[in-house]
């Protein structure tokens, strides 16, 4: 499923962060969210958290990510422009400021880390990058990441034909080819990689990858897809329409399928010149 517009791009389209509407609408149902979405690799976390102790996560959601942070034994402060999520991952004990991540105010704070959980695409990568040198201290490390999922094609070919009907032309249609999926995502990172180091305060950014596999039921991937930027916009009997022909493909298949997952992540260590 995708999470921002896919790597094709016209004149006439927006950068993933300029989709602000999408980027907020996510709190429409954050129980959902953090029910269904994915977590990340304890491996990643672990390479991360050490020697962190305090970490900020950038567009935090729910707090999935800052939970596995405070797991790791950091200290974690959110930052997420919408309140609803906010005040879920508050319950679930994590402390959030609310605001967009480019108008955040640091108020003297020093982090370890900067981490964006398949957030860092909502945000301007140049600001971003820019406020995140100014939220570390020196030798501290930016880590944006994304699980990015590798669908069978039934899967895929069902949400493309059906996404396409109830929403035409939308810079959020499935690429169509898995090729096409992997390119927009990489076009992501390098976008994330130019503006750390347009920003000049970092060392060379690099790039990690966690590969990792998960099973679905057809309920579990269907109670995923309504939390993703295609479809929490999209009005209900829409979004009812694209969850029965992907239902009805996962039916096809026996019931459950397996997702390959690739977490990847860009990321690079805070320098003392800015």
């Amino acid at each position: 499923m995708p999470t921002s517009p896919s790597g094709r791009s016209s004149p006439s389209e927006r950068e993933p962060h300029q989709h602000r509407e999408t980027a907020e609408s996510f709190g429409t149902d954050a129980e959902r969210y953090d029910r269904a979405r994915p977590r990340y690799p304890d491996a990643l976390v672990e390479r991360i958290a050490a020697g962190a102790g305090d970490v900020l996560d950038v567009g935090c959601g729910t707090g999935i990510a800052a939970r596995q942070f405070q797991a790791a034994g950091c200290r974690v402060l959110g930052v997420e422009p919408d309140p609803r999520m906010a005040a879920l991952a508050r319950q679930f004990g994590v402390d959030v400021d609310v605001s967009a991540f480019e108008a955040w105010d640091p108020a003297g704070r020093a982090f370890d880390a900067v981490v964006a959980a398949q957030a860092w695409h909502w945000i301007d990568p140049v600001a971003g990058a820019a406020k995140a040198a100014q939220a570390l201290r020196t030798g501290g490390r930016l880590a944006a990441f994304w699980n990015v999922p590798r669908l069978p094609p039934e899967v895929t070919e069902a949400f493309d034909a059906a996404y396409r009907r109830v929403a035409p032309g939308s810079p959020f249609a499935f690429p169509a080819t898995k090729a096409q999926a992997l390119d927009g995502h990489r076009q992501l990172e390098a976008k994330a990689a130019d503006a750390i180091r347009e920003s000049g305060g970092f060392g060379e950014p690099e790039q990690w990858r966690f590969d990792w596999d998960r099973t679905y039921t057809r309920d579990a991937w269907l109670d995923q897809m309504p939390t993703h930027g295609s479809l929490t916009r999209l009005p209900p009997g829409k979004v009812a329409h694209v969850l029965e022909r992907v239902g009805a493909a996962i039916d096809a298949m026996g019931g459950s399928f397996a997702v390959r997952y690739a977490t990847v992540a860009v990321t690079a260590v805070r320098t003392g010149a800015a």
